[in-house]
């Protein structure tokens, strides 16, 4: 068996990565729904469950669109749907995401301690200056 490229943020119910990676998710996880955070997909008709949540990677002032995909995350989460969610690498976006959503879950209850879970499940997550402060907007106790 091959080594995935993907990870699981939470056992067996959230899964994290990159585009490359969603075709092994749908086989190997039977995932319910993806969530595509990149800016630059093209929306395009997929034959899986795609939600396109975009954020654009290197830009300030993502607040609204980063809330958006962790609530997205969140509620198909709570609904006991089984997620993956990506970015173009799965690392930016993808860990910023999974470190609202590991916030807004409980997981965590810092801004950091959620980045250090976030990069022990994926360790090429590498959350950028401006992502993290848009974090510290939206959790502002965290």
């Amino acid at each position: 068996m091959s080594e995935k490229n993907y990870h699981a943020l939470i056992k067996d119910r959230i899964f994290i990565g990159g585009a490359d990676d969603v075709h092994d998710v749908m086989k190997n996880e039977k995932v319910d729904v993806i969530f595509d955070l990149r800016a630059e997909a093209p929306e395009e008709a997929s034959d899986y469950n795609r939600i396109h949540s975009p954020i654009v990677d290197d830009e300030e002032r993502q607040e609204e669109a980063i809330k958006k995909a962790i609530n997205e995350v969140v509620n198909a989460y709570n609904e006991g749907k089984k997620i993956y969610f990506h970015c173009m690498g799965g690392s930016n976006r993808t860990g910023t995401v999974a470190v609202g959503t590991l916030l807004d879950l409980g997981q965590a209850n810092t801004i950091d301690a959620a980045e250090e879970i976030a990069k022990s499940a994926r360790p090429k997550i590498n959350v950028k200056p401006e992502m993290k402060e848009a974090l510290k907007n939206i959790y502002p106790n965290a």
